[in-house]
Formats: C-alpha cells, structure tokens, sequence
C-alpha cells in the first residue's frame, strides 16, 4: 500500500534542506551557530482556509516552490525514510525565486 501526505486547512509540507554543519575553513558548526531562517523545497499543500463564506482562499505557495521559514517553526515527521516538516502556510516568510 502506498501513502503520501495530504495536509489539510492551510497546511503546507516542506522538505528541508539541510546546511553544511562544517564551514569551508573546517570549523563545525554547533546546532545553535546554524544560520536562520531555514529553506526547504515544498512537497505538499492543503487546500487551503475558508473565508467568511465558506469559500477557500488560494494558497500563496505552490508544491516545488523553495521557500524560507522560521528555525523552530511547524512540526516535524519522519515518513519513508525522509525528514518533512509541517507548516502553516502563514509560518513560510517567504518564497525564493531563482
């Protein structure tokens, strides 16, 4: 049986990317001296919210939009062997175009 992840509301999942723990001169970084905010690339949407008429309001993100977002923001899994996390869509600070 095959599984994805569908979020619900004004969800988004992100896949991180994850910085180099060392820098070019050879000194690790400790988890604490990682630069903030984090990327990550988008794999999944919710619907997004409802306005007062019960019409869906258009999510900003699109799934493969890179995106930047808070250190400590959403919740993160671990689902077929990959680390996600999930994010409001209002906890994305915003999108990188390349």
């Amino acid at each position: 049986m095959t599984t994805t992840l569908k979020p619900l509301s004004d969800r988004v999942v992100v896949e991180p990317i994850e910085k180099d723990e060392i820098t070019a001169g050879g000194v690790a970084l400790p988890e604490t001296a990682k630069e903030e905010p984090q990327q990550g690339t988008v794999v999944a949407i919710g619907p997004g919210l409802r306005d007062g008429n019960g019409q869906r309001v258009a999510m900003e993100v699109a799934v493969g939009d890179m995106v930047l977002f808070a250190r400590y923001g959403g919740s993160s899994l671990k689902h077929k062997g990959k680390e996600y996390l999930i994010l409001r869509e209002e906890e994305i600070l915003a999108i990188i175009e390349i």
